[in-house]
């Protein structure tokens, strides 16, 4: 066994069907214990890197480092790796009980130890009273909690999620979020989920791995992607952050949108970039406190609960702008409101 923490090496690993080319030379060292999410849009490469992981799928090149061991063309049953598809696949002819077991059957685990550990895992999932019941009888939570529970059993050294949760309602899908990410720390499994899921990512993961067009645009904890984006891709796609035009203006200062803002960057005055700041990060001031500020008008207003979201049309910009209810009493379509963006958490990008 390695001894240091990288459980799992994807070490340049690339994927092409035909003249496509899904993955382009990934290369990640992932913890043992974390929870990582692969986050991108549609068509990046998440689940076909997943299933690479798992062996359903061969890579075009590189390879799969398991705790020092190369397994890329280990077949997936000898990988004994657990997983959870987002059709959840469970046997509809079986028993909860039957269904947990079956991993455990099939590598000739004695049948009392195949039920302590049923029980076991029923207790975890806090469903102890369903054991017997057939799978077509539960609920949409109740299925999820059962293919989670059978992809543990096995005690896996990686479980492997793909969008498990994408077709629960949103209530249900928060709560399986938080049971996921507790039943993780539990188990202490080093877990790969894949997801689309913006707000699914930040709130699960211990590192997000932000993919496009088959590249790694940004591997880091989800606080660093969110405040401190790769690039402009990143900053909009988690969290949909407002791109504009920034021009630097001096030493230690850029113009955004004809605000200057004090902001050290590496780039010579008069270069044009894009400039990421995200809707919580512009505060809205009195119009006579305009002076040096950016100046716009409310095209879009609606209430979050403990927040308003409000887009403002700015010098051609369209600014989401994310602020406590207690500072927009007053305000309405068409009204008129001065932008102060916050210099510290703008990020500069070129364009």
């Amino acid at each position: 066994m390695s001894t240091t923490n990288t459980h799992l090496h994807i070490d340049g690993i690339s994927k092409s069907f035909g003249d496509v080319q899904a993955l382009k030379n990934v290369d990640l060292k992932i913890k043992r214990g974390s929870f990582v999410c692969l986050l991108g849009p549609s068509g990046c490469g998440k689940t076909t890197l997943l299933r690479i992981i798992a062996g359903f799928e061969t890579a075009s090149s590189g390879r799969l480092m398991l705790d020092g061991a190369d397994i890329t063309q280990m077949p997936p049953h000898k990988r004994g790796f657990g997983m959870v598809f987002q059709s959840l696949a469970l046997f509809p002819h079986m028993t909860v009980a039957q269904n947990i077991a079956y991993g455990l059957k099939l590598r000739k685990v004695s049948r009392a130890e195949q039920g302590r550990r049923v029980e076991e895992l029923l207790n975890v999932i806090e469903l102890p009273e369903i054991a017997d019941r057939p799978v077509s009888a539960l609920s949409g939570g109740q299925r999820q909690r059962v293919a989670i529970a059978r992809a543990l059993a096995i005690q896996p050294p990686l479980f492997l999620l793909d969008e498990p949760l994408s077709a629960l309602d949103a209530k249900l899908r928060d709560n399986m979020q938080i049971e996921l990410r507790q039943l993780q720390q539990k188990f202490g499994v080093t877990t790969i989920l894949v997801t689309h899921d913006q707000h699914e990512a930040m709130m699960l993961a211990d590192e997000l791995v932000v993919l496009k067009d088959g590249e790694v645009f940004q591997a880091a904890a989800p606080s660093t992607v969110y405040q401190n984006p790769a690039d402009s891709f990143v900053a909009d796609f988690l969290g949909a952050a407002n791109i504009a035009p920034a021009v630097v203006s001096g030493p230690g200062q850029i113009t955004l949108m004809s605000q200057e803002i004090a902001l050290d960057t590496v780039h010579a005055v008069g270069t044009k970039l894009n400039a990421a700041i995200r809707a919580e990060h512009i505060r809205m001031m009195p119009l006579a406190e305009a002076k040096g500020l950016t100046v716009g008008t409310v095209t879009f207003m609606r209430d979050l609960g403990p927040a308003s979201e409000l887009v403002v049309t700015a010098e051609g910009q369209n600014l989401r702008v994310r602020c406590d209810n207690s500072s927009v009493p007053d305000l309405a379509i068409n009204s008129q409101v001065a932008l102060r963006f916050d210099g510290s958490r703008v990020s500069l990008f070129q364009s």
